[in-house]
């Protein structure tokens, strides 16, 4: 009995590969197989898209910049083709000013909206008023356009006074006397602004309604107010997608063409009162010029549209790192 070996003493001095616990290969269906090439393809997609396009912007902008300089077509503001002098300065100023206006109107009332929708309608009102801002977000930028030219300039041009008499203090809501206050940054911002608050209603009433009802019931159990309940669970847990959902509104707003081009009158130089007429963006240049535009202003047209399209890029990439930051913060 002494004398016979053990097995135990063998097991113990295995190599390490026999040690090691064995990795299964978990089997995966072929559906799941077939949907990710599916995603990865739209993914890889989406990205040469991108790529391709801001290949294309530079290429077809290289004349207009090599002739004119980098810098000076983003701080200068000379549009003149006959003598190959370019500038965007004051058209990028113009274009931040009215996404700008559009925000302090679409933000208050898509997230008023949301809260409105989610927490106090019935549910027979809830239905056709989601309906009623959805339909805003199918109607065409032109529709936008003509019913502020005709219908809401008018009443604007009031407001415009309005804040010119009582909030001249601020450099951005200052006019003189005799300045025009129709066709101006402030009208076509508001409109825009219109435009953009069923993005923001839509985004910001999704995410709303994710929030657990246990919490909310359960501050509502406790005592609070619908208001508390609002300001200490809903508001908290939606943060990051309301964050996201104005900085999508803004997205949106510094590439409106149509309407802005109807509404505002092009200036080239930086107009930052909002209240007088003039202004402009960069999307209202190239609609405005590139149909009667030829050679080396075809290029600064596309140059044009290579800054407004890396100012877009840059709105996007911040609202994506905002929202990150604000989830790790919950």
């Amino acid at each position: 009995m002494s004398g016979a070996p053990t097995t135990l003493g063998v097991a113990s001095h295995g190599s390490d590969s026999e040690q090691q616990p064995r990795r299964l290969k978990p089997a995966v269906p072929l559906a799941d197989r077939i949907f990710h090439g599916v995603a990865g393809a739209a993914a890889g997609m989406s990205l040469l898209i991108i790529g391709t396009t801001a290949f294309f912007l530079a290429w077809n902008a290289r004349d207009a910049l090599a002739k004119t300089g980098i810098w000076s077509f983003l701080t200068g503001s000379v549009w003149n083709a006959s003598v190959g002098r370019f500038g965007v300065g004051g058209l990028l100023v113009g274009t931040v000013l009215i996404a700008f206006v559009a925000l302090l109107v679409a933000v208050p009332l898509g997230v008023g909206l949301a809260l409105f929708v989610n927490e106090y309608a019935t549910p027979k009102f809830r239905r056709p008023l989601t309906s009623a801002v959805d339909l805003l977000a199918a109607l065409p930028s032109l529709i936008f356009g003509m019913w502020g030219l005709f219908a809401l300039q008018g009443p604007l041009v009031g407001f415009s006074q309005f804040f010119a008499d009582h909030l001249s203090a601020i450099p951005l809501f200052r006019a003189e006397h005799g300045d025009g206050l129709s066709r101006s940054g402030f009208i076509g911002g508001v409109v825009v602004g219109l435009m953009i608050l069923p993005i923001v209603t839509s985004v910001t009433r999704d995410v709303m309604s994710q929030c657990p009802r246990e919490q909310c019931e359960g501050a509502l159990a406790l005592g609070g107010s619908r208001w508390g309940m609002i300001r200490s669970v809903l508001l908290p847990f939606s943060r990051s997608g309301v964050v996201g959902a104005v900085l999508l509104g803004f997205g949106r707003a510094l590439g409106e063409t149509i309407a802005v081009t109807i509404l505002v009158a092009l200036t080239f130089n930086a107009n930052t009162r909002v209240l007088t007429t003039g202004g402009g963006s960069i999307a209202e240049l190239i609609a405005t010029k590139f149909g009667e535009a030829r050679d080396i202003e075809v290029s600064a047209l596309v140059a044009a549209g290579l800054a407004l399209f890396i100012v877009t890029l840059f709105v996007n990439l911040a609202a994506r790192s905002i929202v990150r930051r604000s989830r790790s913060a919950q």
